[in-house]
């Protein structure tokens, strides 16, 4: 076990690596120079040359890698060059938000994804199946930004239920600060569940076939002992990868709907950093964007050998 946690371990870094270096090097590729977009149209040669030796911009690009990767090393992206403020506080201060919306999203995601395609399983073929399937079709197909939109407009415009957007005053509590939450992660929730819906249901319909499943009916076992204890135990494996792949896509994937709801999240505040061409924020959101991701597909491993003991590789 242990050398198979090692063998993960060194693999994850070669990732991560690989990612730094692209990300390193694609950003540099971008046009735009932001010590000139920090200097205007109005700013001379002279002022823009010397804001990049300021910066270390006007160094060979592999000696700015060689030393960007010293920083990461010791846990430090750098400085933000429009914020003037150390990469991981500006990332630090955005992660809240971008936290509990992934999190809130996935919640819902998982709790009308599983039942719905365990669901549709169980009634394969049946008109209670063709609905389940149309509507995960129909939630998978629909733009996160306009169902973001139609929410504000019913819940927040209308109604008053909740905020249009932002996050809160600066000195509000954690409470209405979540409240601001409630409408992007139900889109979230809403969009990502589809995925979750039919992995379910194709899980579970390969489980249901399955010799023991039947002889557990031949038995005279209740029908939901033997859908949720036999089958959907075995069913298992697969969902926790796609549950584990949906929370690592919302982390990284939610610039829509944090543009569209106003939250001051990381995926804002990366569409900020690529206007700006601000090198620093950009890299080190994706890194961390990153390493979040190989985390959670180290974890979702680790969860197999609770869910299914058989699985050793």
């Amino acid at each position: 076990m242990w050398i198979s946690l090692a063998r993960r371990l060194g693999g994850l870094l070669v990732v991560l690596f690989l990612v730094a270096t692209m990300v390193f090097f694609l950003t540099r590729l971008a046009p735009g120079d932001p010590a000139a977009i920090m200097l205007g149209d109005q700013a001379s040669p002279e002022d823009v040359a010397r804001l990049r030796a300021t910066f270390g911009l006007d160094r060979p690009l592999l000696v700015q890698f060689v030393l960007w990767l010293k920083e990461i090393a010791t846990g430090n992206f750098g400085r933000s060059i429009f914020l003037q403020q150390p990469v991981t506080t500006v990332l630090w201060d955005r992660a809240e938000p971008t936290f509990f919306l992934a999190l809130f999203s996935v919640s819902i995601a998982a709790l009308v994804g599983v039942p719905a395609g365990i669901v549709s399983a169980v009634w394969r073929g049946r008109i209670v199946d063709q609905t389940v399937s149309g509507l995960a079709l129909l939630a998978a197909n629909v733009p996160s930004f306009w169902l973001g939109l139609i929410l504000i407009q019913l819940f927040a415009v209308r109604l008053g239920w909740f905020p249009v957007a932002g996050y809160g005053a600066p000195g509000a509590s954690l409470g209405e600060r979540l409240e601001h939450l409630v409408l992007p992660s139900i889109v979230l929730g809403i969009v990502n569940s589809a995925l979750i819906t039919r992995f379910t249901r194709a899980s579970m319909l390969d489980v249901l076939s399955n010799d023991y499943v039947r002889t557990a009916r031949s038995k005279g076992l209740p029908e939901s002992r033997v859908v949720l204890r036999h089958a959907f135990g075995t069913a298992l494996v697969p969902i926790v990868t796609v549950l584990g792949l949906t929370v690592a896509l919302l982390i990284g994937g939610a610039i829509v709907t944090e543009t569209v709801f106003g939250l001051p999240g990381i995926g804002n505040l990366v569409v900020s950093a690529v206007l700006r061409r601000d090198y620093p924020i950009i890299q080190g959101a994706l890194v961390m964007v990153a390493g979040l991701y190989v985390l959670i597909n180290l974890a979702v491993d680790l969860i197999y050998r609770l869910v299914d003991p058989r699985v050793t590789a």
